[in-house]
């Protein structure tokens, strides 16, 4: 069976290309045939390992040349994007004829499923629905988002599957005939060993932007620190907030408590040299570092925003899932925790065994069945 992915933009270190690389490894290690089709990529590799029997296509839309650009320029000029996109992946959809094709809720989702190549189309977002209205816009930017907002709610219906990653998520997108749900899978293996969680460090992990709330977490750790004379705050990602992090750091004088690490492909270490994960994004669809830290039998404290923790956490058992914004209840079960060492390792290890749910071989027979069962049709 032949399969397509499309990622509008580049093959990063994002944590949708992380899934993507470990999901078409898997399929095409089972004799599935993998092909990747980017817009952006040029000659760049790929962040993440790909096996060498995957193929990749770049089809040098360059939507990132309007990055930066005012929203009336973007306005102007992404309608040409779209139509060399569309005729460009049309060319190469038609010359593959692929089985399926899953888009990634990208620029592509708008047309795709006109091409009449043949396959079956599926649409895959790593986002809850409310992603658009959740950037924090304001201005004709709000308005934009809102628009798109209504127009994906028209666009998922022409696909023949639509697959979200949470119950919750599921809830709020109604009684549609064609949705599935599909979680991620964890990234590392249930033979990896676990954290020891003797460590007096917590590890947090994501780009720095707006969406993962990073500077909500430097205000409740300068909290922590008031009263927790010696634990040390990670918060391992890159982005274009990092100056502002610094500037909130210096500002409230913890320099030496915390520290803005670079993104690094031995991640794994960070969790093992941890005894806490700490999330406080202001949306997900499906947090990736949830599921890798329980994996490591990390006890976890997160906001329960929209959408994912509440799947992955259960409150109070391997971890807290506090109401979002509520950054006094987040402190005091952050230091709850940093102070009973016997209840960490409690949640760690019914973490480490809830991670169980997340294991690659039963999320990805839940993708191989999907498949099996649209192209019998």
């Amino acid at each position: 069976m032949k399969i397509v992915y499309l990622i509008a933009g580049t093959f990063n270190s994002g944590g949708m290309e992380r899934v993507l690389a470990n999901k078409a490894n898997y399929l095409v290690s089972h004799g599935y045939d993998i092909i990747i089709v980017t817009t952006d990529q040029h000659s760049k590799e790929p962040y993440f390992s790909l096996d060498k029997r995957i193929n990749c296509f770049d089809l040098n839309v360059n939507y990132a040349d309007n990055n930066g650009k005012s929203i009336c320029n973007k306005l102007l000029h992404y309608p040409f994007k779209q139509r060399i996109h569309k005729r460009k992946l049309t060319q190469l959809l038609m010359r593959l004829k692929a089985d399926i094709v899953i888009s990634m809720f990208c620029n592509d989702v708008s047309f795709i499923t006109n091409i009449k190549d043949g396959s079956k189309k599926i649409l895959e977002i790593h986002f809850s629905k409310f992603k658009r209205l959740q950037y924090g816009r304001n201005g004709l930017w709000r308005l934009v988002d809102i628009w798109f907002n209504r127009q994906d709610e028209k666009i998922i219906s022409r696909f023949d599957r639509f697959v979200v990653l949470t119950e919750e998520d599921k809830t709020y997108w109604g009684n549609l005939p064609n949705i599935a749900v599909i979680p991620n899978a964890r990234t590392f293996d249930a033979s990896e060993e676990v954290s020891e969680l003797t460590s007096k460090n917590v590890v947090a992990i994501g780009r720095y932007d707006y969406q993962k709330g990073f500077d909500i977490l430097l205000d409740i750790w300068n909290e922590v620190c008031k009263v927790v004379p010696d634990w040390h705050l990670d918060i391992v990602g890159d982005g274009t907030l990092h100056n502002e992090f610094q500037n909130i750091i210096n500002k409230y004088g913890i320099e030496d408590r915390v520290t803005l690490a670079k993104p690094t492909d031995n991640i794994r270490q960070y969790y093992l040299n941890s005894s806490l994960l700490v999330m406080t994004s202001r949306y997900e669809g499906l947090p990736m570092v949830l599921l890798e830290a329980q994996a490591f039998g990390l006890p976890i404290v997160s906001f329960a925003c929209k959408c994912g923790p509440s799947d992955i956490i259960t409150d109070g058992v391997d971890g807290y899932l506090i109401e979002e914004g509520d950054k006094k209840l987040f402190t005091d079960k952050l230091v709850d925790l940093i102070n009973n060492k016997l209840l960490r390792l409690q949640m760690g290890t019914t973490a480490k065994r809830n991670s169980e749910r997340f294991a690659q071989e039963k999320v990805m027979k839940k993708w191989t069945d999907l498949f099996e069962s649209l192209v019998a049709k």
